[in-house]
């Protein structure tokens, strides 16, 4: 494959993945081939390859016969979802706690400061506080030396970003957002292990629920679309 050949796969890997993830592109629904190059501008050869990758990272399914399709969202894939992100972000975080330095814990407090200010005009920016949340929690596991735990993690965090948009949509009173991750950050910079997984663990719960209340109040049998 040339270098010109793999840029254009990787703009569609982008593109598609972006637009999955945001819901642009309704989980459940047809991704065809014809209609992708004319709303992407990219050729059909491209197009597939980033389709089978996403395929491989659970954003697509394929079927022989039936083609591509967004894959879809449902209350029982988050719990489980959920369940499994726990369980790693959790692991990860215990490992950079014990692992990570005086220089860890200022890049940590940054990451922590940027989010900060990102969430105090969180209605306005959607993006720049999605980009400060992930920097974020990227900089709470950057001291964990396992590539493998880290790789896996970011696979499922990533697919939790479907659900995180529907939280969204629901814009509860009830939480805040800003609070559980001051509540994260202290108990990491504290070294406190069990405080801080408990704090990620409820993070990814309040998410998770926030969720599950969307779903309830759509119509049954009717696909999301956020």
């Amino acid at each position: 494959m040339t270098i010109r050949a793999k840029t254009l796969v990787e703009s569609s890997y982008n593109r598609l993945r972006s637009d999955i993830i945001a819901g642009k592109l309704a989980p459940g629904s047809k991704l065809r081939i014809e209609e992708l190059r004319g709303e992407y501008k990219i050729g059909a050869s491209p197009l597939r390859e980033a389709l089978n990758r996403l395929a491989g990272e659970g954003f697509v399914t394929v079927e022989e016969q039936r083609g591509f399709s967004v894959a879809p969202v449902s209350p029982d894939d988050l719990r489980d979802l959920s369940g499994m992100r726990v369980m790693l972000e959790c692991e990860a975080l215990r490992e950079s706690i014990r692992n990570g330095g005086d220089e860890w814990e200022a890049n940590l407090v940054a990451s922590h400061h940027r989010l900060q200010k990102a969430e105090q005009s969180f209605g306005k920016d959607l993006v720049e506080w999605e980009q400060r949340n992930d920097e974020f929690h990227e900089a709470l596991l950057a001291a964990c030396p396992s590539s493998w735990l880290l790789r896996l993690r970011h696979v499922l965090y990533e697919q939790h970003k479907r659900y995180r948009f529907i939280a969204i949509l629901s814009q509860q009173e009830g939480r805040d957002v800003h609070r559980e991750h001051r509540d994260i950050l202290e108990a990491t910079l504290a070294r406190d292990i069990k405080a801080a997984c408990r704090a990620t663990e409820l993070h990814i719960q309040y998410t998770m629920e926030s969720s599950i209340r969307v779903f309830a109040d759509l119509e049954k049998d009717t696909p999301i679309s956020v």
